[in-house]
């Protein structure tokens, strides 16, 4: 009974969430993947500047 209800809980709230869901713009989705392939980049050059600098004191 009680992961009916819990199931049942997340139905409910899911549903909400679908019913406010919308698709973004094209100007969104841009600004989006900038975003994201910019801090891909700064963990990718934090990453390596800490390899460059281990390797250098080893």
């Amino acid at each position: 009974m009680k992961l009916i209800r819990k199931l049942r809980s997340f139905s409910v709230q899911s549903s909400r969430v679908w019913k406010i869901l919308r698709k973004p713009s094209g100007r969104e989705f841009k600004l989006i993947s900038k975003i994201s392939a910019l801090g891909i980049l700064v963990i990718g050059l934090m990453g390596f500047l800490i390899s460059a600098v281990m390797k250098f004191f080893n």
